[in-house]
């Protein structure tokens, strides 16, 4: 295992997100939200063609849509918006109460299927769930769950990975890239407590990389969920990442201001940008059918 201390570059738009989420990289621009800024960011890696969008509501995730503009996870459940110049409409409504949950983490598989969860702003029962967008209907995958949150799929698209941040674990699934099915449920790795496993992205080495949500660092695990590497952070609260850059070899890693609002590290709420020596894949928009 390799520990190091990282000395980032900074995406330089200006801004600093309250709770930065969901980073998305379209070959062009990364995307990313700020929940409780209520905002979708966008910018090249230069800091150029930066965009910003008010929202109606908490975005736990966006991601681009094949048929154009997004689609993002609100409250109350999934909305698009096709044109800049069009209203915002409700496509699925979520089961739970808005008042008491709301959706997190979100992320499209290689086929086009749209994968997100909800929580409960308490984070103390499992009554949250998994859900999946497939052929213009959404299906629940998984139930028993707290905070939703980072997911992705191996290389060979034959592994799912979940994480459930308040129990401290990623979970590992059989997945069938033909069907969308998952299976066989194992535990892929567990952090120790002090801090929770956030958002993640998989390299194309198959490793998974998982940031720590008050623990003021990310981690990369091996296929086999072995710790290959820990970088320390110049920020509390990193909250996802994703591989970005001409040949996504660049990890943009979002953050979060403390939970009280204010900064305690100089670089809270920004955007990492960290050399890494792999490369991600690409992402892929997300598809009705």
């Amino acid at each position: 295992m390799v520990e190091s201390v990282v000395a980032p570059d900074l995406l330089q738009i200006g801004i600093r997100t309250e709770l930065g989420e969901g980073p998305v990289w379209d070959g062009e621009r990364l995307h990313f939200v700020d929940i409780l800024g209520r905002r979708l960011h966008s910018a090249a890696l230069d800091g150029s063609r930066a965009s910003s969008i008010e929202l109606p509501g908490l975005p736990g995730f966006a991601v681009p849509h094949a048929d154009g503009g997004w689609l993002i996870g609100f409250q109350d459940g999934l909305w698009r918006r096709e044109t800049e110049d069009a209203d915002w409409r409700r496509v699925w409504q979520a089961p739970h109460d808005p008042q008491t949950h709301r959706l997190n983490d979100g992320k499209v598989d290689p086929q086009g299927r749209c994968w997100f969860g909800s929580m409960s702003y308490a984070e103390k029962e499992p009554s949250s769930a998994l859900y999946r967008l497939a052929g213009g209907a959404v299906d629940v995958q998984l139930t028993g769950v707290i905070t939703s949150n980072g997911l992705d799929w191996s290389p060979d698209r034959k592994t799912f990975y979940y994480t459930d941040s308040i129990p401290r674990v990623i979970w590992a699934f059989d997945y069938d890239p033909d069907t969308g099915a998952i299976a066989n449920r194992r535990e892929f790795a567990r952090d120790p407590e002090g801090y929770v496993p956030d958002g993640g992205c998989v390299d194309d080495d198959g490793c998974f990389w998982s940031v720590k949500w008050n623990g003021a660092r990310i981690v990369r695990y091996t296929p086999a969920g072995k710790i290959d590497l820990v970088w320390h952070l110049p920020v509390a609260n990193p909250t996802s990442c994703t591989f970005v850059g001409p040949d996504r070899s660049v990890l943009a890693v979002t953050t979060a201001l403390a939970q009280d609002g204010s900064r305690a590290h100089e670089l809270d709420g920004s955007v990492l940008l960290i050399q890494t020596a792999t490369t991600g894949p690409a992402s892929t928009p997300a598809r009705d059918r």
